[in-house]
């Protein structure tokens, strides 16, 4: 534990030297304890000059100051901008832009790592591997050749960072104890849940730092689609993935966010929209698992117009009721048939079932007939799932984590649509899909109650890893709902972190005070 504090001081006296504290005080105000103990922290008797940062904007700056604070601070500000409950909207949306890139790591490192995970034999077959062609703060990505059963092919190569786990940890841990300090000394930070919110960032960026997840993600995606065409999943090197590396086919295209090199290269762009919506729609309805990362810098599209995506590290999952109930309120909205989404809600068990119908279909109409009075250009299937969610929340209506989390994403989707097409219509692109999938299927009206089996034969399909499957679905829920389950391993290990802590500050106290005294002097 006192390791802990030592950290959280390297921490604390980092954050103070910086711009980040200044920044975050002009969206949100800090306690005065805080104010005053950074700026101690930030006394120092070697004072070198600023550069000029005044041409930058103050998001710019806020996001460099966290990135200049590492790995932890980069996913702390990443996660933190999808809580505006905590750190108010208009920050949130500045922590949105928050590049995930740092300096790479040194090759010869990288092929000591390689050596190490594959073995001799294997590691012989993996030939001339480049310096890094992308870094982020927890992995980079290498392009390199694999000798696959006598045939050469082009693959990517990511590479988790050296000791990036265990500097994560604990500096995570370091911060787990300065939230439960702050809550324990101003009682009103409590109802943000600060302890929580670390805990579930921990919960999650361990998961993504196992690459056997997403190599198993991105297996069961592209089994999934790999008839639908237009679409193509990189192949996975199962030979040349492990828990720190991960394997897949080189993809050679263009960045969907290109539009006049596509446009120069004969892709129809306005098509490209379309397809990018229905392929993600596809996926959601029929397959129940959908890319929940869908950002412009992780689509590409090769010379034969297929849409190519990467970074499989975020998916999200639909159970067989929730894919029913996403149809059907989408298609419902659709068709204005606002009687038909309520009794989707009553018969679903979403809302209870002493809701009367014609009530929650009005409540249903003042979301729906405002919509279809705007611009094709501002209606958005995202934003309506987030009206819909508000709404429903006031008939009781049982939090539905992945339909937050595919919210978000469809949030996304259509906005990398919409730079690709600004005049796409969300309504009409949907309408095949879903009309197409209903059709396919029984009436959910009827049927509804046949859909409340789980999902788990499609882990049949993958190789291996299912607990490994299990634990990320379950960190991507803790991610949509912001909250941790009291029936979960992970509600236990949180409520051991806390004894631990409530022990430590009831026996640690002075230690705490002689440390920062300590640190003071020498840093």
């Amino acid at each position: 534990m006192f390791k802990k504090i030592f950290i959280l001081f390297k921490i604390a006296r980092k954050l103070a030297k910086s711009d980040a504290l200044k920044i975050i005080s002009r969206f949100h105000k800090p306690p005065k304890i805080l104010e005053i103990f950074f700026y101690f922290m930030s006394f120092t008797v070697n004072k070198k000059k600023i550069d000029n940062l005044s041409h930058l904007s103050e998001e710019e700056k806020l996001c460099n100051s966290l990135q200049s604070m590492g790995t932890t601070f980069i996913k702390l500000g990443q996660f933190l901008s999808t809580r505006p409950d905590i750190v108010v909207e208009k920050l949130s949306q500045n922590l949105e832009k928050l590049q995930d890139k740092v300096p790479p790591f040194e090759t010869t490192k990288a092929n000591e790592i390689l050596r190490t995970e594959l073995g001799e034999n294997n590691y012989k077959l993996l030939i001339n591997l480049s310096e890094p062609v992308a870094a982020a703060s927890i992995a980079q990505v290498h392009k390199a050749q694999i000798d696959d059963n006598g045939i050469i092919k082009d693959v990517a190569v990511k590479i988790l960072r050296p000791e990036i786990k265990k500097i994560f940890n604990e500096e995570i841990d370091a911060l787990m104890l300065f939230a439960y300090l702050i809550e324990s000394l101003l009682k009103k930070t409590k109802r943000l849940k600060l302890v929580e919110v670390v805990f579930l960032l921990k919960e999650i960026t361990n998961h993504e730092m196992d690459l056997r997840f997403e190599a198993a993600a991105a297996n069961e995606y592209a089994e999934n689609t790999k008839n639908d065409n237009g679409f193509t999943v990189p192949k996975i090197y199962w030979n040349f993935t492990s828990e720190n590396m991960l394997t897949l086919d080189w993809v050679d295209g263009i960045s969907i966010r290109e539009k006049k090199l596509l446009e120069n290269n004969k892709i129809n762009t306005k098509l490209l929209a379309t397809d990018i919506i229905q392929h993600f729609l596809r996926h959601a309805v029929r397959d129940g698992f959908f890319h929940a990362d869908m950002h412009q810098g992780n689509i590409f599209v090769n010379k034969n117009g297929e849409i190519i995506p990467i970074d499989f590290g975020i998916m999200g999952r639909l159970d067989n009721l929730n894919k029913r109930f996403l149809a059907e309120i989408l298609y419902g909205f659709v068709k204005r048939d606002y009687k038909k989404v309520a009794e989707v809600h009553i018969i679903a068990g979403l809302v209870p079932k002493n809701v009367p119908v014609d009530e929650l279909a009005q409540a249903l109409r003042s979301i729906g007939e405002p919509i279809f009075g705007q611009s094709v250009k501002d209606i958005s299937g995202g934003k309506l799932l987030k009206q819909l969610f508000e709404i429903t929340e006031k008939f009781n209506m049982q939090t539905q984590p992945q339909l937050l989390l595919l919210q978000k994403t469809m949030v996304v989707v259509e906005g990398v649509a919409r730079k690709l097409n600004p005049e796409t219509n969300i309504w009409e692109t949907s309408k095949p899909v879903l009309e197409d999938w209903l059709k396919k299927t029984k009436d959910p009206i009827t049927t509804i109650n046949e859909t409340l089996k789980t999902t788990s034969e499609v882990f049949k399909r993958i190789p291996e890893f299912p607990e490994i499957m299990d634990k990320a679905n379950q960190a991507l829920s803790f991610l949509a709902s912001g909250n941790i389950p009291e029936n979960t391993n992970s509600y236990s290990a949180l409520k051991e972190k806390k004894n631990e802590m409530i022990s430590f500050r009831n026996q640690s106290v002075i230690g705490l005070l002689l440390l920062v005294i300590f640190g003071l002097i020498v840093f």
